[in-house]
């Protein structure tokens, strides 16, 4: 008589456990501010919990469409559930892969795989972009080492997916394609590139005399320096934001120091780091330096060429080596790997409390019956201040569709111009397509203007970005 055996589980051991909790303690530490009653409002962030479908949302608005595909994606997310919940969703499923990620890149080293993971998930770069409010790109950053342990592993579906979802932003998708492709050379990757990036790259095409930016911007949006390391060191720990109050307070303490130490342990393994994940990070830092050290080349560039305002935030393209630098981690001996560990933490110890500005707050959004029409808001500035006296994007934007100045001054100089529309609408509303006048007093005053109806080709190329994942059908995992 044969005795029946109850199926064994796969076991998982100590190491493992551990592992799985230290990815589980980073990922809270760097998202749980996200969870509270409120909407989202931190500088570039400003998320409501249903955010209209605007004609800027699709690319077509009064300035370049530098939120699309995600303020549209997001619009349409909230006729489901809130889109302050689709961000916290993707935010911290984002944070999980990437020390999944992390893992993958690493060896067999428990040291090694805690602070690859360590250095994936809260390296400065996630955290001064978090606290500029820049979500997506954060996401992009989070999921730029998965994509590269699956290109490596020659998972192209996987990749797919993951650099679908990097690409709620430009850069993401840039970024995000760079690294796929670099890693795993099959041309359908760039085929899904191109798809998930076709609600800016067409839109953008369509108005490439709007996408051009000041000059000045090349020097106002330049890598910072940071204390007691200057600009250079700060880019070497991942740092360097432009913005000064997004960088958490140890980094100006000289905490910063520590960053530098780290680069050094890691450029011990560099003869391990895969050769596309080198490169990659060479023309990250290539970028942010030339921004940092030639800004005069970098501000004729973006003044001339169109779309090449996406290369003025220098500092911005680090996020190519994040892949380069949780490789090397993942390669140092026991020893090593527990001093990159030490260091990649004191880079910033007080992130955690930090991110606490990311905690939701009541958003003022203005009361305007608008119907889809366009709304004009007199004398309202495109940057409104929180009650502690952050900066943050007018909500209204989000909420309706607003006629945008487009204007930037940054430490008092012009880096963007107002839009066309902004400044000759009042002359002629109608003309303008302007229903709505909205003085600063509150008062209402209707031109007769209908809503303008969305623009099919934006839809069309949101329908194209939703449609990227079914590239990857074919790529079913051996």
């Amino acid at each position: 008589m044969t005795s029946l055996r109850s199926p064994r589980l796969p076991s998982i051991d100590a190491v493992t456990v551990v592992l799985i909790a230290w990815a589980t303690l980073l990922v809270g530490a760097v998202t749980w501010p996200l969870f509270g009653p409120g909407e989202f409002a931190l500088r570039d962030m400003v998320i409501l919990e249903r955010p209209y479908l605007t004609h800027a949302s699709l690319g077509f608005g009064d300035v370049p469409g530098r939120n699309v595909p995600q303020d549209g994606v997001l619009a349409l997310f909230a006729t489901i559930i809130p889109a302050t919940w689709v961000v916290r969703l993707l935010m911290v499923a984002s944070a999980a892969l990437s020390a999944l990620g992390a893992a993958k890149l690493a060896g067999p080293g428990a040291w090694a795989k805690a602070a690859a993971m360590a250095i994936a998930v809260a390296n400065p770069y996630v955290i001064e972009r978090l606290l500029q409010g820049q979500w997506s790109l954060v996401i992009a950053a989070w999921l730029l080492p998965l994509i590269a342990a699956a290109g490596l592993r020659g998972r192209t579906g996987l990749q797919i997916v993951l650099l679908w979802i990097a690409s709620l932003t430009p850069t993401g998708a840039i970024v995000a394609t760079a690294t796929a492709f670099c890693t795993n050379r099959k041309p359908i990757l760039l085929l899904a590139g191109a798809f998930s990036s076709a609600p800016w790259i067409v839109t953008g095409l369509m108005h490439s005399s709007a996408g051009r930016s000041a000059a000045v911007g090349a020097e106002v949006f330049a890598p910072r320096a940071e204390g007691y390391v200057g600009t250079l060191g700060a880019l070497l720990g991942l740092g360097g934001i432009w913005n000064g109050d997004a960088v958490p307070a140890s980094r100006e303490a000289g905490f910063a120091l520590f960053g530098v130490a780290l680069f050094a342990v890691l450029a011990i393994a560099y003869r391990r780091i895969p050769r596309p994940l080198l490169l990659l990070a060479a023309v990250g830092f290539a970028i942010a330096c030339v921004s940092w050290l030639a800004p005069g080349v970098m501000g004729q560039l973006i003044e001339h060429v169109p779309g090449a305002g996406l290369l003025r935030d220098g500092q911005k393209w680090l996020i190519l080596a994040i892949p380069a630098y949780v490789s090397a981690a993942g390669a140092l001996k026991p020893i090593l790997a527990a001093l990159a560990l030490a260091l990649s933490l004191l880079q910033t110890p007080d992130a955690p409390v930090a991110l606490e500005e990311l905690r939701p707050v009541h958003i003022a959004v203005p009361e305007v019956d608008h119907q889809g029409r366009d709304v004009y808001f007199i004398d309202r500035p495109s940057l409104i201040e929180r009650s502690d006296g952050i900066p943050v994007v007018d909500p209204a934007t989000k909420a309706m569709n607003v006629v945008e100045s487009g204007g930037l001054t940054v430490d008092g100089q012009v880096v963007d111009q107002d839009s066309p529309r902004y400044l000759d609408g009042l002359s002629d509303p109608q003309a303008h397509g302007i229903g709505l006048i909205v003085s600063p007093d509150g008062h209402v005053e209707d031109t007769g203007a209908p809503a303008q109806p969305r623009e099919p080709l934006g839809l069309a190329l949101l329908a194209v970005w939703f449609l990227t994942p079914l590239l990857a059908v074919r790529f079913k995992r051996r």
